[in-house]
């Protein structure tokens, strides 16, 4: 049971004290993707497989060292457990930023909103408007929600502080490398395919979760499962719009559409009913709560998985 109470102590940390202000390890972590990347950069897949390689290797060295000294003591692996997942996890502060934007939307300061978007999404915040920084934001969290969230607890559940610790640093690869511009086409190419790969049963649990917990965010459960079936594919990422398409059904609300990234514009299909509104700062708050609400189901759901998993291993 350590694991499994662990990762409820990991997520109870997280709810209560958020990202480590200074010294954060996915931090750390991303000083030392950089210098790998200096080392080792070229326009090549092949050099962005071993710049892969070799980033994420001393991470997944740490947590099989972390699992196998604390294994044969509980109160230690439960501790070591617990750490880890908090170190991995960001759901309060994904919320945070969501409840954040929907406060400078329900106030028209569309300068401070502008802002603050880079703290959750890539995108070009230059001349957005208020509809397409709620869009922006709703997206964001609900892709988040899998990536920062469900993928870790899901890869902490069946494979301990390795698998989420391995997971969170190839996520952070992806959000340094996987662009799709002149510099990272193909050097970020094997950190963005194995970063769709860890994420994509988590990305359809973390759509399915949000269609069961709608109600809690004031959706609609039927409503957002036919959306996520119906659009899902409708998104560029393999991955993506099953979150999205969950929160653009659960809330009532169009998603998708023209996003610009420095240079480059990428055009996503609707997710959503055409005649729906866009987001508005009520929705962008909905769509934190129900941020808050999948973290709490897909916790209960990993800590059960892992009580059964370490079971059956023993």
């Amino acid at each position: 049971m350590s694991r499994a109470l662990g990762l409820v102590l990991g997520v109870a940390a997280d709810a209560v004290l958020g990202d480590p202000r200074r010294g954060h390890p996915v931090a750390a972590f991303g000083s030392w993707a950089a210098t790998v990347e200096r080392e080792l950069y070229a326009d090549s897949r092949s050099r962005g497989a071993a710049f892969t390689a070799v980033a994420v290797a001393p991470v997944l060295a740490c947590g099989v060292a972390a699992e196998r000294l604390t294994r044969r003591h509980p109160v230690a692996h439960t501790l070591a457990t617990a750490v880890v997942t908090w170190a991995c996890l960001g759901a309060r502060s994904l919320a945070r930023e969501g409840h954040a934007m929907a406060d400078r939307l329900a106030t028209g300061d569309l300068g401070a909103a502008r802002a603050q978007l880079p703290n959750l999404c890539g995108r070009s915040p230059d001349g957005l408007s208020t509809d397409d920084l709620g869009r922006a934001t709703v997206e964001s969290l609900a892709e988040n929600t899998n990536d920062a969230v469900v993928a870790t607890l899901c890869w902490a559940a069946v494979a301990g502080m390795p698998g989420m610790a391995a997971h969170r640093a190839v996520n952070t690869l992806d959000a340094m490398v996987g662009h799709r511009n002149d510099r990272y086409a193909h050097f970020g190419t094997a950190s963005a395919h194995l970063d769709d790969l860890l994420g994509w049963a988590s990305a359809r649990l973390t759509g399915a979760l949000a269609c069961a917990v709608a109600p809690l965010a004031g959706g609609i459960p039927r409503r957002a499962a036919t959306t996520m079936l119906r659009d899902a594919a409708d998104h560029p990422s393999p991955n993506g719009g099953w979150c999205e398409a969950a929160w653009a059904g659960a809330l009532g609300v169009r998603l998708g559409g023209a996003n610009t990234y420095g240079d480059r514009v990428e055009v996503r299909g609707t997710l959503g009913n055409p005649d729906w509104p866009h987001p508005s700062a009520g929705d962008v708050r909905q769509a934190a709560r129900l941020v808050t609400a999948v973290t709490a189901a897909a916790t209960a759901l990993a800590g059960t998985t892992a009580a059964l998993v370490t079971r059956r291993t023993r």
